[in-house]
């Protein structure tokens, strides 16, 4: 356990930092998940307006030090090769 104030406040600093991340996380997955049903469901349409509305919540986590840039940009391309797919 953390004995010095400062040592306390970054422990109460990093708890906050952890809620905040996971309920990040948390909302990036949900948009995630609603791309991928709708892709499970061959519904081109919807699967590309779940991706539009993924892709700026993907970003956001990035610009907020949730995810990697590369890692947000693997995601949203490969998501989008399988949008087109469906398509095709």
């Amino acid at each position: 356990m953390a004995n010095t104030p400062s040592a306390k406040k970054a422990a109460r600093k990093i708890e906050r930092r952890t809620a905040t991340n996971k309920a990040r996380r948390s909302r990036v997955r949900s948009y995630l998940r609603k791309v991928e049903e709708a892709l499970a469901s061959g519904d081109q349409t919807a699967a590309s307006e779940a991706l539009k509305a993924a892709q700026p919540e993907l970003m956001r986590a990035v610009t907020k030090g949730v995810f990697h840039r590369n890692t947000a940009s693997r995601k949203i391309s490969r998501l989008s090769s399988r949008v087109k797919a469906l398509s095709a």
